[in-house]
């Protein structure tokens, strides 16, 4: 990559959330090629970075999800401030709130003011997710039932790319077409966005439900990153404070080849 390309990818801030290493429906090598092309001054981890739920159930760590966490390190020596906010499947890290590991904080949640001075709550979410707070059996239920979906995913897509047919998510399809999914996704949005406004903030970063967004809710900015299992997103500022979502779509050849890459497509939405 050219002297060009790397200043090109350099950005003020980056928002990575729901990555759950230790979970099998991690796409832990896009992660790692996005993080080789783009650099931050600050990053935050916005929660479920950690898969606790699933490594409770059984140990899956492959050295891609090792690399993560290294060249997550290596960021933070060079430089790059790191900002780790827990969700729930990371929760027994909020025990270590207001400590650092390897340069990285650990924190509740975050305040940040972009470059043109608009101040931005970070948080997970799921603190105002009352499924989660009021029935969390409810919540491992949905998690488990996620878990099943993703592996149909993964056997579904492997026939697909035999006929040349494109990625096409299950999971993402029924959640859109649900309508209990989609009254939940607009009620955590706009819980979200009355939060901000209480905290006296003109918007809020968070992830949670899996649902990159980036739009005006009640003269609030609401922004989702997304998540690395399957849209492979992230929110990024450029240095003058303008705030995007770029979503990673290199697919694999094969789900059963974790070695091979296709050439990675940044698109800006």
């Amino acid at each position: 990559m050219s002297a060009s390309d790397d200043e090109q990818h350099h950005c003020r801030t980056i928002w990575l959330s729901d990555i759950h290493l230790g979970s099998p429906g991690c796409q832990a090598l896009y992660l790692l090629e996005f993080l080789r092309v783009h650099r931050a001054d600050t990053l935050f981890l916005v929660g479920d970075i950690l898969d606790g739920w699933q490594l409770r159930k059984g140990w899956h760590w492959p050295q891609a999800h090792n690399d993560v966490v290294q060249k997550l390190l290596r960021m933070a020596r060079k430089g790059t401030r790191i900002v780790y906010i827990p969700g729930n499947h990371d929760e027994v890290s909020r025990q270590f709130i207001g400590l650092s590991f390897g340069g990285i904080q650990i924190a509740e949640d975050a305040i940040h003011v972009t470059a043109d001075g608009k101040r931005l709550l970070v948080t997970h979410g799921d603190l105002f997710d009352g499924v989660m707070q009021h029935a969390r059996w409810l919540a491992h239920l949905g998690s488990w039932i996620y878990e099943w979906l993703l592996k149909a995913n993964r056997w579904l897509n492997w026939l697909r790319r035999q006929f040349d047919l494109p990625y096409w998510s299950l999971s993402q399809y029924l959640k859109h077409k649900t309508k209990h999914a989609t009254s939940f996704i607009g009620d955590f949005e706009h819980v979200m966005t009355a939060e901000a406004r209480r905290r006296g903030c003109a918007g809020v970063v968070c992830g949670h439900i899996h649902k990159a967004e980036l739009r005006m809710i009640d003269g609030i900015l609401y922004c989702n990153d997304g998540d690395w299992v399957e849209s492979m997103s992230a929110l990024i500022e450029t240095h003058d404070g303008e705030l995007r979502l770029v979503h990673w779509r290199s697919r694999m050849a094969s789900p059963l080849n974790l070695g091979r890459l296709e050439e990675p497509q940044a698109l800006v939405a």
